[in-house]
C-alpha cells in the first residue's frame, strides 16, 4: 500500500483501487475501522479511482506517538496531506458514517479544496443534529415483517430508553442492513477485529466537535453535496436526514429504498447510479 507523511510524522496508507477514473477520496466509519471494510463500494471502483485511507492507528497506518490525536478534529490535516501527496488541487470526498464527521470537519476547514461531498449513512454530531429514540423506533417499525423483528425490536427499545446491553447492540445489528443475510453478517462479524478501540474511545472526545462553528463553515461552501441515506437506516432517520442536508446551501438528499447503513451491500446498482449520476453531474456555487 502507498503511503505519505502526516503532519506529525506519522505515516499513513492508502489503498487505491480502480485504474481509471478521476480520484475519489474516501474516510472509513466505525469510528475508526480499517478502509478495508468498505471494499470497492459495490463496484464503484469500475468508475472512479478511489484512495481508500486508513486513519491513523488502523489498517496498515501507524500508531501516532500522541494517542490524542486519534480525536477526529486533529485528523483534518491528514486528509489535507493526503490532498497534497496526491497533487491534487480540490478532492472529490467521500464520507462514510462516523467518516463524515471527519469530511465536513475538512470541508469546513479547508472549503477551497473540496469539488464535491459524498456523505453516505453520516454521523451527525460534528453538525448537532440530535436522533430522538422514536425517531430511530419509527423507522424500525418498517421492518414488522421480518422474522427476526421482535427480539431486534425489544433490544432498540432498550437502547432506547438507556437500558441497552451488550446484547441489546448485538440484537439490534439487522437494523442497520436492508438485508439480514450473510453479507450482513459477515460485515458485522468483522467490525471489532477491523478497530483500533482505543482510537474509536478517543474519536468523539471533549473537544473534537463545535456544532456552531461547523454550521456556519458549512454554510459558506460552495461545493455540491449529496446526502445518501438508507431508508431502513436506524442510525439516521430520514428526518434527520433533511434536517442535516439542509445545512448545506449545494445540498441534496437521496434516500436508497431498502438500504440499510450500508448501501452498497443492500444494492449496489442503486448504490452505484446514484452516486455516479452525482459527482458526474452536480453543480455548486463558487468556493469559499
Amino acid at each position: 500500500m502507498p503511503t505519505f507523511a502526516a503532519p506529525d510524522g506519522t505515516t499513513l496508507a492508502y489503498r487505491v483501487s480502480g485504474a481509471d477514473g478521476p480520484p475519489l477520496v474516501c474516510l472509513p466509519g466505525g469510528p475508526m475501522r480499517d478502509s478495508a471494510y468498505l471494499g470497492e463500494l459495490g463496484g464503484l471502483s469500475a468508475h472512479r479511482r478511489l484512495i481508500m485511507l486508513d486513519l491513523r492507528g488502523t489498517g496498515r497506518s501507524e500508531l501516532p506517538a500522541d494517542t490524542g490525536s486519534y480525536r477526529c478534529d486533529r485528523q483534518v490535516e491528514d486528509v489535507e496531506a493526503l490532498r497534497a501527496h496526491l497533487g491534487l488541487d480540490r478532492i472529490d470526498l467521500l464520507g462514510h458514517s462516523a467518516g463524515a464527521n471527519l469530511a465536513v470537519l475538512y470541508a469546513g476547514r479547508h472549503p477551497e479544496r473540496v469539488g464535491k461531498l459524498v456523505l453516505l449513512t453520516p454521523s451527525v454530531m460534528a453538525a448537532g443534529i440530535t436522533i430522538t429514540g422514536e425517531a430511530r423506533l419509527e423507522t424500525a417499525r418498517l421492518r414488522r415483517s421480518e422474522p427476526w423483528y421482535p427480539d431486534a425490536y425489544a433490544a432498540l427499545e432498550a437502547v432506547a430508553a438507556g437500558r441497552g446491553t451488550a446484547d441489546s447492540w448485538q440484537a439490534i445489528a439487522p437494523f442497520l442492513h436492508g438485508r439480514w443475510d450473510d453479507a450482513a453478517r459477515a460485515y458485522d462479524a468483522a467490525d471489532e477485529a477491523q478497530k483500533n478501540a482505543e482510537a474509536t474511545a478517543a474519536y468523539a472526545g471533549e473537544g473534537a466537535f463545535d456544532p456552531d462553528t461547523t454550521r456556519k463553515a458549512l454554510a459558506g461552501l460552495g461545493a455540491p453535496v449529496l446526502v445518501l441515506a438508507g431508508g431502513f437506516d436506524v442510525s439516521l432517520p430520514q428526518s434527520a436526514a433533511a434536517e442535516y442536508a439542509a445545512l448545506f446551501p449545494h445540498g441534496r438528499l437521496l434516500a436508497q429504498p431498502g438500504a440499510g447503513h450500508a448501501p452498497w451491500l443492500d444494492d449496489p446498482e442503486r448504490f452505484i447510479a446514484a452516486t455516479t449520476e452525482f459527482l458526474a453531474t452536480a453543480q455548486g456555487g463558487n468556493p469559499a
